[in-house]
C-alpha cells in the first residue's frame, strides 16, 4: 500500500469487478476447532453443575442468571456501532467465556482446594483471579494470534472481551444462584425459602455487583487493543501481559474484600472498598469506553482525506461519517431517495468507509512493513474501494434535487439537465446531502379589513 491512495478512475467509470476470493479453509478449519472445544466444556460444564446441585436447581438458576446478559451484551454492542464486529466471533466469545474458561477455573480451583489443600480464603483470592482471567483473555488473544485485522483498537478488545466476562458471569451465577441460593435454601426449609435466598443473592450478586467480571477483564482488552494497534514490538508484546495483570489485581481485591468480610463478620470491608475502590474504577471504564467510542467516529475525519484528495470520496460524504447523528441522518436520505435498498447500501457504505480508514490508519502507524504485507493491505485496500463504488451506485444520483456531480479531488464537476458540465468549488464547510427538516414558512400578513362605509357621507 504506498503512502497515498491510488488514483480515483475517471467519471462514469463502473466499478471495478470484484477479485477472486481466496480459499477459506484455514479460516473453516479454526472456527471449527474452536466450535467443537466450546461445545466439548458445554457439555461438561452443564453437567458437572447439573450433578452437583440437581437438573431443579440448575434450570432455576439458568433462569435467574440469564436476565441480566441482555443489558450487559447491549451495552458491549452499543459501544461497537461505528464498525461492527462479525456476529460468529462475538459469539464465539461469549461462549468461550461461558464454558470454556469456566471449565477451567473450576479445575483449578479444586484442584488447589482440594489436591494441594489450600484454604478455600487463599483459593478465592491467589488462584481464582489468575486462572479466571487468563482463560476469559485466551480466546481474545487468540483472535490477535491468528486473525489480527479482527482486532482494529482499544474499543474491539474491551467489546471481546467484555463479552467472555459477561458469558463467564453467567454461568458462574448459575452456581450462586442455584445453588448456594435456591438449592440450600429449599434444603433447609423449603421452597419458600429457596426462592427467599433466590432473590437475595440475585440483589446481591447479579443487581449490585454484575458489572465485576466485566469490569475485570476489560482491562485485559485494554492491553489487547493496544497490542492490535501498536507498532512496537515491544509494545504488542508487553500491552497484554500489563493488561491482564491489572485485570487479576482488580479480581484478587474485589475477591479480598468478600474474604474480609466473610471472615471477619465485619461488612464494612466490602462496603468500604466497594465504594472507594470499585466504583471509582468502574466509572473511570465507563468514561474510557464513551471517550475510545467518540475517537473511534473520528478516525476517519483524520484519515479519508486522503482519499478525498485523490478523488475516492467527497466531502460531503466525509463529514457523514463523523457522528453516529450523521451516519443516521443519511442512512434516512438514502432510504427517502433509493428505499430500503439504499439504506442497505449506505450502512454498508459506512462500515466499508470506516474499514477503510482504519486501514489506512494502520499504514501511517507502520504496524505492516514488510513487502508480503503492504501487498496484503494494497490489496484490501483496493477491494474496499470497490465495495464502496459498488455500494455508492445504488442510491448516487436518485435524489431529484441534487443534479449529477463528481468529486474530483478539488473541485466539484456538476452535469446539469441541460447536458452541460461545469465546475464548482467547495463550500468552505461541506454541505452534506441529508434530509434536512425545514421549518414551516409563516403564514403571508392577511391585510386589515377595509373601514365600513359612512352613512353621513352624502350630508357633508
Amino acid at each position: 500500500m504506498s503512502a497515498q491512495p491510488p488514483a480515483a478512475p475517471p467519471f462514469g467509470t463502473p466499478p471495478p469487478a470484484a477479485p477472486a476470493r481466496r480459499s477459506r479453509t484455514r479460516r473453516g478449519l479454526q472456527i471449527g476447532a474452536a466450535i467443537t472445544v466450546i461445545a466439548a466444556c458445554a457439555i461438561a460444564v452443564l453437567g458437572l453443575i447439573g450433578w452437583n446441585i440437581g437438573p431443579a436447581a440448575l434450570a432455576v438458576g439458568l433462569a435467574a442468571a440469564i436476565i441480566p446478559v441482555p443489558v450487559l451484551v447491549l451495552v458491549f454492542l452499543w459501544l461497537d456501532r461505528y464498525e461492527p464486529e462479525p456476529i460468529h466471533y462475538l459469539i464465539l466469545c461469549f461462549a468461550w467465556g461461558a464454558f470454556s474458561a469456566t471449565l477451567l477455573a473450576l479445575g483449578v480451583n479444586f484442584a488447589a482446594a482440594e489436591l494441594v489443600g489450600l484454604p478455600d480464603a487463599l483459593v478465592a483470592v491467589l488462584v481464582a483471579p489468575v486462572v479466571e482471567e487468563i482463560g476469559k483473555a485466551a480466546f481474545p488473544l487468540l483472535l490477535v494470534v491468528f486473525r489480527t485485522r479482527v482486532l482494529s483498537g482499544i474499543t474491539d478488545g474491551i467489546v471481546y472481551c467484555g463479552l467472555s466476562a459477561t458469558g463467564f458471569a453467567m454461568v458462574e451465577n448459575i452456581l450462586y444462584l442455584g445453588g448456594v441460593g435456591f438449592r440450600a435454601g429449599l434444603d433447609e426449609f423449603g421452597p419458600a425459602t429457596g426462592l427467599f435466598m433466590l432473590i437475595v443473592i440475585f440483589l446481591s450478586r447479579v443487581f449490585m455487583s454484575g458489572f465485576a467480571h466485566p469490569l475485570f477483564t476489560s482491562a485485559s482488552g485494554v492491553g489487547i487493543g493496544l497490542a492490535a494497534r501498536a507498532s512496537s514490538g515491544a509494545v504488542r508484546r508487553l500491552a497484554p501481559i500489563v493488561g491482564l495483570l491489572v485485570a487479576m489485581a482488580l479480581h484478587a481485591s474485589w475477591n479480598l474484600m468478600a474474604v474480609l468480610s466473610s471472615e471477619t463478620g465485619q461488612p464494612l470491608f466490602f462496603l468500604y472498598g466497594y465504594v472507594a475502590v470499585m466504583m471509582p474504577v468502574f466509572l473511570g471504564m465507563v468514561g474510557l469506553a464513551i471517550w475510545l467510542r467518540a475517537r473511534e467516529g473520528q478516525v476517519t475525519q483524520r484519515t479519508l482525506p486522503d482519499y478525498v484528495r485523490a478523488g475516492w470520496l467527497s466531502p460531503p460524504e466525509v463529514a457523514a461519517l463523523g457522528t453516529l447523528g450523521a451516519r443516521h441522518s443519511a442512512r434516512r436520505w438514502a432510504r427517502r431517495v433509493a428505499g430500503e435498498p439504499g439504506a442497505r447500501a449506505m450502512r454498508g457504505f459506512q462500515f466499508t468507509a470506516t474499514r477503510l480508514a482504519l486501514l489506512r490508519d494502520g499504514v501511517q502507524r507502520g504496524l505492516d512493513s514488510r513487502p508480503a504485507e503492504l501487498a496484503r493491505v494494497a490489496a484490501e485496500e483496493q477491494e474496499l474501494l470497490r465495495q464502496i463504488s459498488a455500494h455508492r451506485q445504488v442510491y448516487v444520483g436518485r435524489d431529484p434535487a441534487v443534479p449529477s456531480a463528481r468529486w474530483d479531488g478539488l473541485r466539484y464537476e456538476i452535469r446539469f439537465p441541460d447536458g452541460s458540465a461545469r465546475l464548482v468549488a467547495p463550500p468552505a464547510e461541506p454541505v452534506l446531502p441529508l434530509p434536512v427538516p425545514l421549518p414551516a414558512p409563516s403564514p403571508a400578513p392577511v391585510p386589515p379589513p377595509p373601514p365600513p362605509p359612512d352613512p353621513y357621507r352624502y350630508y357633508r
